[in-house]
């Protein structure tokens, strides 16, 4: 179990290499808004909140077969 909880921690860090590098960033670096808050900035603080929410989900999940 804890080379599973490894591989998606992993994984979840090479997907956030991929979130916030340049050409995936450059997608949302318009000048529109959404709700008055520029998409760039909607953009990174829910990306951001997206992994540290994954990352709790990874790092809380227990394994349920040990007493």
């Amino acid at each position: 179990m804890a080379k599973d909880r490894l591989y998606k921690l992993l994984g979840l860090f090479f997907a956030a290499m991929a979130i916030f590098n340049f050409p995936l960033l450059n997608l949302f670096s318009h000048s529109r808004a959404v709700g008055g808050v520029p998409l760039l900035y909607l953009y990174l603080f829910l990306a951001w909140g997206a992994l540290i929410f994954l990352t709790m989900r990874i790092v809380a999940s227990q394994d349920t077969s040990k007493p």
